[in-house]
């Protein structure tokens, strides 16, 4: 039996889905006679630059052997994806960015895209692939020089070296230019000498380190002649082909952890382990056979940030797979809200659709929204990486811009896809607990991604000072009256959103209908000006109450920057939050077709305002919005996720998943058949004149 076959023949009134999930509610646009989306070309923008090689990546993971295997144990675990990293080599997929003379594509953005699928078969086979290539082997290509390149490079391609990322030490996270290990040059030798002084400055975490890993690509301070040159790179041996410990090399099994294992994380530490000259990864600086160190770069400061931007893939990558991963969960989520039937109407109807109640609505159609911003902002994101690491748009400004941009999107995908797999698992009710429905193993093993590459919250610190540093260059060498001008328009704008005069104007506006008003008052530019505006002040209350550290000793200035460090990491999260709006502008601006652009406008409004509505105190307090516009967010979000409410599956089958991407029982199809098999029982129970008849209908009597 249809799900159309259950609902009165009547249609509704309204063009829309009636708020309160009236069972006459209409589950797509068709039924609703709404325009709809042009699914393939929707899939087409998602899928973004390298769509086709997205496309050749999920057919290579249609095969089971690629697929996690939920509660298998973390040994068969591990043995099970270092078998499926074998199987992506004859694939190709290790190769993509590796230049064409190693037998690569040299295709950095099609490297991204491709890895960042892997999250749809096993996240553990993704992030591990992440380490094997897009760290261990991306820190000898970008960080080493022909003569690294010559030697290793295929060795890593095909997996005959695995290898280890050993940058994090036990006692140093995020801070690199900490780090406790060193690499003293002997100069009688010829040989740097690796070693970890302290239990704190062992490398830990680290993929492939517990049992796979062969070498290791160790990040240590470089010493020679008695001289500290700071962080440098080398690549050390670590285990011989029997898996044993080289000479001075020790670890330890991370063991069990809350996610991801079938990665073998573990730690490693060194004692006094030498390794030849030659192993320096020594791109940006070389220490000569008589131990003089030599670099372009005559900056500690310049040179460490350029040798860390250089591995600034790793950031791109999990904003992207965060983003695909949280793209399932919704998929599941809203295909199960749009099968699963509870309560009637209240009036003796049939048992109602999840997705037509109101606040199933709006817990999840606002989450699709911001996940389609996350997908325009990526695309555009591995654009700017593709640029840079092509050579064809490799300058200090745009990989400084890379970085920035890295550094804002990827704290915002990775916590955006915890909070939403969390949503999505409780929608699912007890069906999201279970195992095979893949909710819940999504979530645990993308909870550490919001650490991993950096902790999310020191990455929007960096974004934070760099909005400083460009609010700063406005007023680099200005005259009088330049200042001038912009103290006047400060105090003009204090003045304004203080003092009542635009909060007047729009009280003004607001009488009369309340959804004429707010839909005119509240479109795209006005979505702009808001999100914009709240970044701008943002960024200027900060560095107006910093201006006075640069008068104080380095402690004081310290203090007065530490008081303020919450207030610029929002600043900067607004500022991530604003790159998404923007960036889901510009992809609905490209759509051609009439009812797909509308759609899309709709959910792209359903995103701002939502942006908007989270931080309505901090707008009201700043006069940014009356408290009648405020409450009318809210109640224009609402009508929104009930006009969007018919095309929520085609939105979801816009992600292109195939049923061996989404391989969760809840979404295949067999809630529907559940449902309609109890309703095709209690019909022929009816029909057959044997139903028993209810307590209530005796007591009525």
């Amino acid at each position: 039996m249809s799900d159309t076959a259950v609902r009165s023949s009547t249609p509704a009134k309204s063009k829309r889905t009636p708020a309160g999930g009236a069972p006459t509610a209409a589950h797509s646009a068709a039924e609703a006679s709404e325009p709809r989306i042009e699914i393939d070309a929707v899939t087409d923008l998602l899928l973004g630059t390298w769509a086709d090689t997205r496309r050749e990546a999920r057919e290579m993971i249609k095969d089971p052997a690629f697929w996690r295997i939920e509660g298998q144990p973390m040994a068969e675990h591990r043995e099970r994806v270092l078998e499926q990293m074998h199987l992506l080599v004859p694939h190709g997929a290790s190769r993509r960015a590796i230049p064409k003379e190693y037998g690569g594509e040299g295709n950095n953005g099609a490297n991204i895209a491709g890895f960042q699928e892997l999250v749809l078969a096993d996240p553990s086979l993704q992030i591990k692939s992440g380490v094997q290539w897009g760290l261990f082997g991306s820190a000898v290509l970008q960080l080493g020089t022909k003569k690294h390149h010559d030697k290793w490079l295929r060795d890593i391609v095909d997996l005959t070296i695995p290898g280890a990322f050993a940058m994090t030490e036990t006692g140093h996270g995020s801070d690199v230019a900490a780090i406790g290990t060193t690499a003293t040059y002997d100069v009688e030798t010829e040989e740097f000498v690796i070693h970890t002084p302290f239990r704190g400055a062992w490398k830990d975490y680290l993929g492939n380190a517990a049992v796979h890993g062969k070498a290791a690509t160790v990040f240590a301070q470089l010493i020679t002649g008695g001289v500290n040159y700071g962080v440098h790179c080398f690549f050390v041996p670590i285990r011989d082909d029997e898996g044993s410990f080289m000479p001075g090399v020790g670890g330890e099994d991370d063991g069990v952890k809350g996610g991801l294992n079938g990665i073998d994380n573990g730690r490693l530490h060194f004692d006094q382990v030498r390794v030849p000259r030659e192993n320096l990864l020594n791109r940006y600086g070389d220490v000569a056979a008589d131990g003089s160190y030599s670099s372009e770069i005559s900056s500690p400061g310049r040179r460490f940030f350029t040798m860390l931007g250089a591995l600034v893939q790793g950031r791109v990558s999990l904003d992207g797979a965060a983003t695909t991963g949280t793209a399932l969960s919704l998929y599941i989520a809203l295909t199960y809200a749009n099968q699963r039937r509870q309560f009637d109407s209240g009036s003796g109807t049939d048992e109602i659709v999840l997705l037509d109640y109101g606040k199933h609505q709006r817990r999840l159609l606002p989450l699709l929204a911001q996940n389609y911003a996350q997908f325009f902002a990526n695309d555009e994101l591995l654009q700017k990486f593709d640029g840079v690491f092509s050579g064809r748009n490799d300058t200090p400004e745009e990989r400084e811009d890379l970085e920035t941009l890295a550094a804002a999107l990827k704290p915002l995908s990775t916590w955006n896809a915890l909070d939403t797999i969390q949503e999505a698992r409780e929608a699912c009710g007890g069906s999201g607990f279970l195992g095979e429905n893949r909710l819940v193993g999504l979530r645990q093993d993308l909870d550490v991604y919001v650490t991993f590459e950096g902790d999310n919250n020191v990455l929007l610190q960096l974004v934070g000072k760099r909005l400083l540093s460009d609010f700063a260059k406005q007023f680099k060498g200005a005259d009088a009256a330049k200042l001038a001008k912009y103290a006047v328009g400060q105090t003009a704008g204090k003045v304004f959103h203080g003092a009542g005069l635009r909060q007047f104007g729009q009280s003004v506006a607001d009488f009369g209908s309340t959804a004429r008003s707010v839909e005119f008052g509240l479109r795209a530019e006005q979505q702009h000006e808001l999100l914009a505006g709240r970044v701008e002040q943002m960024v200027s209350d900060v560095a107006s109450a910093l201006r006075p550290a640069s008068k104080l000793s380095s402690k004081e200035a310290a203090e007065v920057f530490n008081s303020r460090q919450a207030e610029l990491i929002e600043a900067a999260r607004a500022h991530g939050e604003l790159l998404q709006w923007e960036a889901f502008s510009d992809g609905v601006a490209s759509v051609e077709d009439e009812g797909t652009a509308q759609v899309l406008t709709w959910l792209r409004d359903l995103f701002g305002l939502y942006l908007i509505e989270k931080h309505l105190a901090w707008y009201m307090i700043n006069g940014r919005l009356s408290t009648q516009r405020a409450a009318s967010v809210t109640r224009y979000i609402d009508r929104l996720c009930t006009r969007l409410r018919p095309h929520a599956q085609d939105l979801v089958d816009a992600y292109g998943f195939a049923p061996e991407h989404v391989r969760a029982p809840i979404a295949s199809g067999a809630e529907r058949a559940r449902q309609d098999e109890a309703r095709e029982h209690y019909r022929a129970l009816a029909a057959s004149g044997e139903a028993p008849v209810s307590e209530k209908s005796l007591k009525k009597k």
